[in-house]
């Protein structure tokens, strides 16, 4: 039998637990044993003697996952029949990224990191927490919402002071970079797509991308204040007469299509 070998991205309620989801094929041959070593090669290489455990699939339990390791990155978890032994592995980004603030070292999953986004309590952070969780996903990590999905499941209450509410938390989401007001569409079952689909419904939609950017030689995670910078919108977004002057009286020069300008700001 061949080696087995499966990748996949590890949540929030991964690393909490100190689980790893194990591919089917070891759980029969590993599953007599009181426990399974478990190698995690991680910058070091270091050893676990884990119990082979099913919740709603079979997983190795014991595990202490390191603190550089968030929700998202990706591990390979290898098998070679015949052996005892489980490998871990984490395969290492040629150059670290900074996601929304949070500095990735390792290869990981856009999808997963939006998805598996918890909210402080402010207003900013649950609308975007909605936007994260509830909209449609890309393969990049963005995702879209359509606005009045956004009013009901927001969580900041009903009427005109919950809309007052939103419109300051999307407005504020938008001068940070992460949202921007899009037309999309809705199918039959009420699922949005962007861009718009002919013979659909057309919708006001609020659109999130990551932020991505590279992490900062001896950057630490505090707030911190972000430059002005050029940051491309979603396909068929133009940049708003407001976003075009503060680009041109900070001296970026003429914004190509499809792009836009986020002035300086603080990030959390």
């Amino acid at each position: 039998m061949r080696t087995v070998s499966r990748r996949l991205a590890l949540w929030r309620s991964d690393l909490e637990g100190g689980v790893c989801a194990a591919p089917e094929e070891c759980v029969e041959p590993l599953s007599a044993l009181d426990h399974v070593d478990v190698v995690l090669e991680h910058r070091t290489r270091e050893v676990f003697a884990c119990d082979l455990r099913q919740d709603v699939e079979w997983q190795f339990g014991g595990l202490t996952w390191p603190a550089d390791i968030p929700p998202g990155v990706l591990v390979t978890v290898t098998w070679q029949p015949g052996r005892d032994e489980v490998v871990i592995r984490t395969d290492p980004l040629e150059e670290p990224l900074r996601v929304d603030g949070v500095d990735y070292y390792d290869e990981y999953d856009p999808r997963v990191v939006t998805r598996d986004y918890r909210p402080d309590g402010s207003n900013r952070a649950k609308v975007l927490h909605a936007v994260r969780k509830l909209g449609r996903v890309f393969d990049d990590g963005s995702a879209v919402l359509s606005e009045e999905l956004l009013a009901k499941r927001a969580g900041l209450g009903r009427g005109a002071k919950g809309a007052f509410l939103l419109r300051n938390a999307v407005d504020q989401l938008i001068r940070e970079g992460f949202l921007t007001r899009v037309t999309g569409s809705l199918d039959g079952a009420g699922h949005p797509s962007y861009p718009a689909v002919d013979g659909e419904t057309l919708t006001d939609m609020v659109f999130y991308a990551p932020m991505v950017e590279p992490v900062p030689a001896g950057a630490d995670r505090r707030d911190h204040w972000v430059n002005g910078f050029v940051r491309k919108l979603p396909r068929g977004a133009q940049p708003s007469e407001k976003q075009l002057r503060a680009a041109e009286t900070e001296q970026v020069g003429p914004l190509e299509p499809g792009y836009t300008f986020v002035k300086k700001h603080h990030r959390r």
